[in-house]
Formats: structure tokens, sequence, C-alpha cells
């Protein structure tokens, strides 16, 4: 095993990889520096499925108990067109808040004796020298990424639409959509519990909007007032909350989407969003860092030789994302052409929102893939088409979009 391991970024999957290596190597010296101060932490909730709690329970019961006993769950999907609803029962899915989530992790690292120094900055000036393996968990603005980013092969895209992460004190019982029409387009917000204190609200518009509602010059208090008017019949008189910048402006991001050709060199590793990035639409984004962080825990248990074991973890990792960095670009399109969707009857537009991963979605008229895809489900040898299809089409695409590869 790796005597000396330190984890750079005290985020989920620095925090979940510390403790794996731990379990699998009491006698391993496990180090994770964070730059910010301890219970410091950016966003509201994160959202997860079963899939990822059966995962955790596998590897660490201890910490998915406590994960599983502080979350939200529910069932429904509920969709607010203007002044129409519909609602769907899905998958079962959980909330958590950022701050709860980190603080059981680094609870059962410390329980496990891993090291956590908070406050501490770690660059690529002054990597831990005794190390045996330097993990650069260290997010989307890696600066351990950054100072390797030709040899990793970094690429970077910027979507179309803008985006804030708010939160709200009004507590959603489901996965809620609601799509509000104003005289500069369409604008719209993904709201879901996290606990009893509040739920995450994501805002989402495209650029003309965002301008012609004059959210672009707008302070952090004129904008969350405007917000709350535009979305009050879902908010039910509960406040948004933001997170204001230094100059008072509200924080209107672009979402990036980050690839890499490679993952390691020499004996640094990218782990979680310093590797990769997803749509937020399809709520993967920390699911995917705890699978990065279980998966590079296991390579390291399974080859001696540190080159192995990295190059394992790569292609694992590379493999298993595909699928999802396809649908997560599907997902965002399907934002980016809302208005192809958005006058359909409520229950057919929500039933194509469901399907908005699919690489077959855009080159059908929504109203044909619906009947389709309803006649699909009913018959085996469509559905079997279905899905011989979708792949080969997002293949094509991807093909023509990404001329250096994932």
């Amino acid at each position: 095993m790796y005597v000396k391991v330190a984890c750079v970024g005290g985020g989920p999957a620095g925090l979940y990889l510390s403790i794996l290596v731990k379990r699998q190597d009491p006698a391993a010296e496990v180090t994770v520096y964070e730059r910010n101060p301890e219970g410091s932490t950016y966003g509201w909730g994160v959202t997860y499925w079963r899939g990822l709690l059966d995962k955790l329970r596998e590897h660490d019961p201890a910490s998915a108990r406590a994960v599983e006993e502080h979350s939200v769950r529910w069932r429904d999907g509920v969709a607010h067109v203007g002044d129409m609803t519909a609602r769907h029962r899905g998958d079962e899915g959980f909330g958590i808040g950022r701050h709860r989530l980190l603080e059981l992790l680094a609870a059962r690292a410390r329980e496990l004796g891993v090291r956590l120094e908070f406050g501490r900055e770690i660059t690529a000036a002054d990597l831990p020298l005794d190390a045996d393996l330097v993990v650069a968990g260290d997010g989307l603005h890696s600066a351990l990424r950054g100072a390797g980013a030709d040899h990793h092969g970094t690429r970077v895209t910027a979507g179309r639409n803008r985006y804030i992460w708010l939160g709200t004190t009004r507590v959603f019982d489901a996965f809620t959509f609601a799509f509000v029409k104003t005289e500069h387009g369409w604008i719209w917000c993904y709201g879901y519990g996290y606990g009893p204190e509040g739920s995450t609200c994501v805002v989402e518009c495209a650029p003309e909007t965002w301008t012609g509602l004059g959210l672009d010059r707008a302070d952090d208090a004129e904008g969350l007032t405007l917000l709350e008017k535009l979305f009050a019949h879902v908010l039910d008189g509960h406040p948004l909350m933001g997170r204001p910048t230094a100059d008072g402006r509200s924080q209107w991001l672009t979402f990036q989407t980050l690839t890499n050709q490679h993952w390691y060199r020499d004996n640094v590793v990218l782990l979680g969003d310093a590797a990769h990035t997803t749509h937020y639409s399809i709520g993967a984004g920390t699911t995917l860092a705890l699978e990065d962080a279980i998966a590079l825990a296991t390579a390291l248990r399974g080859h001696a030789e540190l080159p192995r074991a990295l190059a394992a973890y790569q292609d694992e990792r590379k493999a298993a994302l595909l699928s999802l960095q396809s649908a997560a670009r599907y997902s965002a399109q399907w934002y980016e052409n809302l208005p192809r969707y958005i006058d359909l009857p409520p229950h057919r537009m929500f039933a194509l929102l469901g399907q908005r991963h699919s690489p077959l979605l855009p080159y059908v008229p929504p109203q044909l893939y619906y009947g389709l895809d309803k006649v699909a489900g009913q018959v085996k040898v469509l559905r079997q088409f279905k899905r011989w299809l979708g792949p080969k089409l997002a293949r094509s695409a991807h093909t023509r979009t990404s001329p250096g590869g994932d």
C-alpha cells in the first residue's frame, strides 16, 4: 500500500477517498488539505439516488448510515408551466445539505485517523514532497491541474444559458420544476429539499432573457426580489437566499464542462471536479465525485505499482463517464432549446423533460417522439431498437463536437 497520501481539497471526493484509504490500510498516513476554514462551504444541498447509497454501504457502512440518516427523500417530480401543473412518480431520490455531508465525512475521517488541515492551501509549488501519492481534488479551478494543463489535455466548454445557485426556506416535498414566461422569454427553476431547514433552488434562463430582465445589472438584493416575484407561486411566501460576491452582484454563471485527456502525472492524480464536470441538470456531480474516490481506492488496493494503479483508475472512470457525459450534454441542450418543447401539453412536456438526456430527441419532432416513446415502452422490439440507435447517434454527435476526446 502507499504509505503517505495527501488529498488536496476537502470536498466530498477528497474526504471519502481518505476514509477508504485508511480503511484499506490503517497504517497509511493520510492528510486532507482544505484551503477554507472548517465549516465553511458553498452551495446548499446535493442530490443522489439509491444506487450511490448502495455503493457507500458496500465500501464504508458507517458513513453510509450517517449520510442516509441525515438525508431527505422524495419520489415525485412536479412541473409548473405557467398556470398548469403536472406530477410524475419516479425513482426514489435523496437530498442532503452540502455542509452536513462534509461534516459527516470529516467526522468519519477523523475517527479513522485521517489528519485534516483546514485553512491550508496547497499549490503546485508547495506539494508535500514526501507523499507517495498526491490527490488533486481541488475542484473545477484546480491549481494542481492547472500547473500541468498541457499534459492533462484539459478542455473547458462554456454553456449558453445563465444560471445561479440559490437557497430557500421553502422545503419542497418533490423535485420541483417551475417555468415562467416573461416578456423577455422563459425563466425556470429546479427546486429540491435537503433537510428541514430548506431547499436548493437553481434558476436558469437564456442570455437574452437574463439581460432583458435586467439580471445582469441587478445587485444581489434587487435580483432576489425579482426572482421571488417570478417564482412566488412555488415559493409560497418563502424568501430566496444567495451568495453575493465582493461587489454585491449576484453570482450568475455559465456552466463549464471540463474534460481531461490524461488524469494523472507522476504521482499526482485528478479526482472529482478537477478531473471532469457534468451539467448540473442531471444531478450527478456529487455521485460521480464519490464514485471516483471508490474507483481510485480500489485501484490502489489492487495494484502495488502506482503507475498501474493510476492507469487502471483513469481507464475505468473515463469509460464509466461516457454515457453520463453524453446524457449531460443532451440535458443541457434540452434547456437551451426550451421553446421547442414548452408549448406541449404539460404532461407531454414533462414526459420529454424526463427524456431530455436522449440522443434521439433532438432529431425527432417532439410530438412524434412522445408518441413513439409511449409505443416503444409497450413493444419490446422498439425498446431494443431505441437502445441500439441512441448510443450510435450519441457517438456520431460526440465525434462531430469533440475533436480531442474526453
